[in-house]
């Protein structure tokens, strides 16, 4: 069995001009990194602005498990099986992240005969948007503490900074530090933390802005702590904002890619859903739209935290509308929500399937809450039975769900053929009656209370008297009409990753809330999230190797 990263370097690729020139855009239009990869012109985003858009898919997940559901394979699949029906389709992903990279989960460039490529550009550094988003993070922090030690006109309160530095990498050992030490020309001490780029303010930023116009403006709006009188400090108080600005120039371009077929995938931002609000940039979505007739995106991690924070945030905030909604599961996930050790979930079990499938249960219940038509479909694997296909396909249309089978890794586009006439059959025949769940004018402790109980299944929110605290001084700033961005384990729908299935009878802790004004949601830490991970015992950074000749392996 060939890995990932064998397949994708025995592929042969288009040049991306050539990829290019199937959706309308001239090589002008491009900016090109290499053969294979290349950014959007400002002035091809101006020249398609007024096109009409396209249909707009939404990938999303059942709660993820060590057994894999493959969200992203099935997105590239998808995409690849509508090209061989001759449609005009475009993917917009999320870039992958070195953390998890080099961590435990792997990287964002789907698998076996579904991958976008070149593989290992798009895992590794890509078009360098990460680097930027990190340097451009870390100016403000220096800035800060710059502007402290050269006396402190702003009158910050050095207890009370609330701007982090970044790392894109997984480093629990930078999670709490303290900087300034050394002589009086080091700087102020004071405590300091870090958190993975994906996670900080400047990636949702660069994700939610619409233009440079825009980005300055949330830039500006950044609120790095409060002075002593307890008001918030901005970066535009700092003159940060212009040479922030000037480190995501490029960045804020969205990147163009191919799939192993050559279908067009446009990769740009990518937040962590279970930290962040997980979704690929608005301007990536918007262009994708006005070049093809259908755009497949996906959200991170499960529909609890990806599928609700695309709908919640992403589409009230860009005015987007999902035509349709596809739900990823697998077999063997099911059955792990149902009790069945890793190690067992090749075994045929009916049983284990009927208790764990109330997971599936849930996201579908909840996804019907924002009024969107529903494709479940199943990542095949070897291992399963047609019982127990059947008895998943029963469930899905008894709830009023189209299903399809998906062999996208084993297939490539051949094997979504089912799934993409499915969705192909769901935008003919039914109407999105898209929604969001709460509206703006809700106090945020209502916003929150309403995405526990509708969406995770909660009995109510109890929160520590910090959090309380926190809360009620954002919206006393003036920023209670925001959107709220839970940040909450991605394993379990409750805030225990040990709860499997389709918890009951408990309540959602949250220890923390903190305004990203310049993004423009509320961030809300529940349960014992961490916004910089930590590496595993065996990371896979220990099989990565690179040889003489420069050809990567054991990257996936």
């Amino acid at each position: 069995m060939k890995t990932d990263i064998q397949i994708a370097q025995e592929s042969t690729m288009l040049p991306i001009k050539e990829v290019a020139a199937a959706y309308g855009i001239t090589e002008d239009e491009l900016e090109l990194y290499g053969k294979y990869k290349a950014k959007f012109s400002d002035e091809l985003l101006d020249r398609v602005k007024d096109h009409p858009d396209g249909k707009l898919v939404l990938v999303t997940a059942i709660n993820p498990t060590p057994a894999g559901e493959g969200k992203t394979t099935t997105s590239i699949g998808l995409a690849q099986a509508l090209a061989r029906l001759d449609k005009k389709c475009l993917l917009a992903l999320r870039e992958p992240s070195l953390g998890p990279c080099f961590g435990i989960k792997g990287g964002a460039a789907g698998g076996g005969y579904a991958q976008a490529v070149p593989m290992e550009d798009l895992n590794l550094h890509f078009t360098g948007d990460f680097h930027a988003i990190t340097s451009a993070n870390n100016l403000l922090a220096a800035i800060v503490d710059n502007h402290i030690h050269q006396g402190n006109e702003l009158r910050i309160d050095t207890r009370q900074i609330i701007w982090k530095r970044c790392l894109d990498m997984n480093d629990r050992a930078l999670r709490n530090i303290v900087v300034g030490l050394g002589s009086k020309a080091d700087g102020f001490v004071r405590e300091d933390h870090f958190v993975i780029t994906v996670a900080t303010e400047i990636m949702a930023i660069l994700c939610l802005a619409e233009d440079m116009a825009d980005l300055k403006r949330r830039l500006a709006r950044i609120v790095i702590g409060y002075n002593m009188d307890g008001q918030p400090v901005t970066a535009g108080q700092l003159n940060a904002v212009g040479s922030m600005a000037a480190l995501l120039k490029d960045a804020i371009k969205p990147n163009l890619i191919q799939t192993l077929e050559h279908t067009g995938c446009i990769v740009h931002g990518g937040p962590f859903a279970n930290i962040a609000h997980g979704c690929n940039s608005v301007r990536a979505t918007k262009a994708a739209l006005k070049m093809a007739d259908i755009v497949i995106t996906e959200a991170g991690f499960g529909a609890d935290l990806g599928a609700e924070k695309f709908m919640d945030i992403k589409c009230r905030m860009a005015d987007l509308k999902p035509d349709a909604v596809v739900l990823v599961a697998t077999v063997r996930a099911l059955k792990y929500n149902g009790g069945v050790p890793k190690t067992e979930l090749e075994k045929e079990d009916l049983d284990a399937l009927a208790r764990g499938i109330c997971n599936l249960e849930k996201h579908i219940e909840n996804l019907h809450k924002y009024g969107v038509p529903i494709v479940v479909t199943l990542n095949s694997f070897l291992t399963d039975t047609p019982a127990e296909h059947e008895y998943i396909r029963n469930f899905c249309e008894e709830r009023g769900c189209e299903f399809a089978l998906s062999e996208v890794w084993a297939k490539g586009g051949e094997g979504g053929i089912d799934l993409a006439e499915k969705v192909l059959k769901t935008l003919d025949e039914k109407e999105s009656q898209f929604h969001v769940l709460y509206e703006d004018d809700m106090p945020l402790k209502e916003k929150i209370e309403t995405v526990a109980r509708e969406i995770y299944g909660a009995d109510g929110v109890t929160y520590v008297a910090a959090a309380e605290k926190m809360l009620d001084k954002i919206s006393e700033m003036g920023y209670g009409k925001l959107p709220v961005c839970m940040a909450k384990t991605q394993y379990s729908l409750s805030d225990d990753q040990t709860k499997l299935g389709r918890p009951q009878n408990y309540n959602i802790s949250v220890r923390d809330a903190y305004v990203n004004a310049g993004a423009g949601f509320v961030v809300v830490l529940t349960g014992a999230i961490m916004t910089m991970p930590g590496l595993p015992k065996k990371p896979a950074a220990y099989s990565i190797d690179v040889d003489d000749s420069g050809k990567i392996t054991g990257l996936f």
